[in-house]
């Protein structure tokens, strides 16, 4: 007899439980349709804030996670939108709501320049769904932007390494330079010391020179003149270091010019909300 009422006092508190949980599904599906509207009137802070209330109610609910990335993503705050994709793609038993949630990681990593990260993401969504051509483009754009990324690094670092190495190759200069000059002042000192004896012999030979020259030309000053001519750099004709800066500045027009290509080419953007009713 003590048996049978045990089990008719637990069976009403198993049916409440089951009621109560029923209850709380239903307040999390008007919760994540009121967000779904305000999300579609492009409202989505407020949208990620029904979201929200909705997880308090049913915190497993995979159309309310899915939807609150969606609205994270669009506010930008794609290291958020990111965990809540992640945590879909985990826990999803549906291969295309799986393709599209690695599609929007794979749309957020781009956005943050993570090519790396949205080349994985792009390929985990096309494993699932291998028949989206939208997903198949914007890996190709990844992966683009990805190689062309991985160049720009080498060049940064081999143009660091070449400015370290010149660096170090001016520093030694400055160094010899200075003990060149240490010598330079040494060997000044001693010079003088035998100019001022030569002073006054050189003196009268000055004396002597002076009338000497007077009753003679110079025969290599028309040779001195056509050399001196020759050394005039030329006009019309650019120095390297012009020539350097002209290349330099086609080179920057070029840059430009595929800059502004490659923006007319657009992504497809798959945030795909998820209705529940």
């Amino acid at each position: 007899m003590k048996k049978l009422l045990v089990i008719l006092f637990i069976l009403p508190l198993s049916i409440f439980a089951q009621q109560e949980d029923a209850s709380l599904k239903r307040d999390a599906r008007k919760l994540v349709r009121e967000g779904n509207e305000l999300y579609n009137k492009e409202k989505f802070s407020d949208a990620e804030v029904a979201y929200k209330k909705a997880l308090q109610k049913d915190p497993n609910s995979e159309t309310a996670n899915y939807n609150l990335g969606n609205a994270l993503s669009q506010q930008k705050r794609n290291k958020e939108a990111i965990a809540k994709y992640e945590l879909i793609a985990k826990t999803t038993k549906d291969k295309y709501t799986l393709a599209d949630a690695m599609h929007n990681i794979g749309n957020a990593h781009y956005q943050d320049k993570n090519y790396q990260g949205a080349v994985e993401a792009y390929k985990n969504s096309l494993r699932a769904n291998p028949k989206d051509d939208e997903t198949r483009y914007n890996l190709a754009l990844a992966q683009k932007m990805l190689k062309k990324q991985q160049q720009q690094n080498k060049d940064n670092k081999d143009n660091k390494d070449n400015k370290d190495k010149k660096d170090n190759k001016d520093n030694k200069d400055k160094k010899d330079d200075k003990n060149k000059d240490k010598k330079d002042d040494k060997k000044d000192g001693d010079d003088k010391k035998d100019d001022k004896n030569k002073g006054d012999k050189d003196k009268k030979d000055d004396k002597k020179d002076g009338d000497d020259k007077k009753d003679k030309q110079d025969p290599n000053k028309d040779k001195k003149d056509d050399k001196q001519q020759e050394q005039k750099p030329q006009q019309g004709k650019l120095s390297p270091q012009q020539v350097k800066q002209l290349l330099e500045a086609m080179n920057n027009e070029e840059q430009k010019t595929q800059k502004k290509m490659n923006a007319k080419k657009e992504r497809g953007k798959k945030i795909k909300q998820e209705k529940d009713w």
